[in-house]
C-alpha cells in the first residue's frame, strides 16, 4: 500500500493516535465502542488505494490513553480533523458509537460532509422496543464490578461478535480473537475510571433531525446484530433523505471484520458517487 503516516495529535488535553494514508477524497474511519481503530485494518489498506484515509483511536481506546476530566467525542473529532488539516468534504465511516458520532458531526457540519457510511449504529434519541440479551448484559456488569476483565471481554464477544441467535463460528476464530483483544483493552482502560465522557445535550436530538442530512448515506447492519440496532437501521433509512440500507447475512455488530470482501464490495458500490 502507499506509505502510512502515524502519530499523536494533542486534542483537548489528550493525545489521540492516528494513521493516514493514500490520496483523494478524505475517508475518516471511526471505530465502535467495543474496539479501536484496528477494526478497520482491511478497509484502511484497501481504501487507501482510492482515498485519503484516516483512522484513529478515541481517548480511552487503543493507543489513545484516557486522561482525567470531562470530554466530548464530537469535540475531540472536530479538533483532531482541524489538527490534521482534514477540512472536507469528508466521507465518514463509523461503526456503532462511531456511527452515532458521524451523524452528530454531519448535523453540526453539513457543509463538510460528503457522505456517511453508518454501520451497526443509530442516532441519539432513538428508542424502540426490542428483545435484548438481558442476562448477558447483567452478567457483564457484574463481572466488570468484580474486576473479571477477561470475562467481560468474552461476554462482549457473545453479545456483539457472535451476535443475536448465533454461536461462535470456528471459521471466524481469528477475527473473533482480534475483536476480543480490542474489547479486552477497552475494558481494562475503562476499569481505571479515568476521565468522563459528557455527551453534548441538544434541545432536539439527532433522531428527530435526520431529515436535515442531505448527504448520501449508506446504512449497513448485520442480520445477527441486536434487534434494537436493526430497528435503528430501518428508522434511519426511512428518515434520511438520501439513504440506502444494506443488510449483511451471517454477520453481527462488526460485519466488516466477519466479511471484509463483501463489506468492501458494498461500500465500493456506494462510493461510486466519487
Amino acid at each position: 500500500m502507499t506509505s502510512v503516516k502515524t502519530g499523536y495529535a494533542d486534542v483537548n488535553g489528550a493525545r489521540l493516535y492516528y494513521e493516514i494514508a493514500g490520496q483523494g477524497t478524505p475517508l475518516v474511519m471511526i471505530h465502535a465502542g467495543i474496539s479501536d481503530s484496528r477494526m478497520w485494518e482491511f478497509e484502511f489498506v484497501s481504501f487507501a488505494v482510492s482515498h485519503h484515509v484516516m483512522r484513529f483511536d478515541m481517548r480511552g481506546y487503543g493507543k489513545s490513553h484516557p486522561v482525567p476530566g470531562e470530554f466530548n467525542i464530537l469535540d475531540d473529532l472536530t479538533t483532531l480533523l482541524a489538527e490534521l488539516n482534514l477540512t472536507g468534504p469528508l466521507i465518514l465511516m463509523g461503526c456503532s458509537m462511531g456511527a452515532g458520532l458521524a451523524l452528530d458531526f454531519a448535523l453540526e457540519n453539513p457543509g463538510r460532509t460528503r457522505a456517511l457510511i453508518l454501520v451497526g449504529g443509530g442516532p441519539a434519541g432513538f428508542e424502540a422496543e426490542a428483545e435484548e440479551p438481558d442476562e448477558l448484559f447483567a452478567e457483564s456488569e457484574r463481572a466488570f464490578e468484580n474486576g473479571e476483565l477477561d470475562r467481560v471481554a468474552e461476554l462482549d464477544m457473545q453479545i456483539w461478535f457472535d451476535g443475536f441467535g448465533r454461536s461462535p463460528n470456528p471459521a471466524k476464530a481469528a477475527a473473533r480473537a482480534k475483536a476480543f483483544e480490542m474489547a479486552r483493552q477497552v475494558t481494562e482502560l475503562e476499569y481505571k475510571r479515568i476521565g468522563k465522557h459528557a455527551r453534548k445535550t441538544a434541545a432536539v436530538q439527532a433522531a428527530e433531525r435526520l431529515h436535515e442530512i442531505k448527504a448520501p448515506c449508506l446504512i449497513i447492519v448485520g442480520e445477527n446484530d441486536l434487534p434494537f440496532l436493526i430497528k435503528a437501521a430501518e428508522f434511519m433509512q426511512e428518515r434520511l433523505p438520501n439513504a440506502k440500507l444494506a443488510a449483511m447475512a451471517d454477520a453481527a455488530h462488526l460485519p466488516n471484520m466477519e466479511h471484509p470482501a463483501q463489506f468492501r464490495t458494498i461500500v465500493d458500490d456506494f462510493l461510486k458517487l466519487d
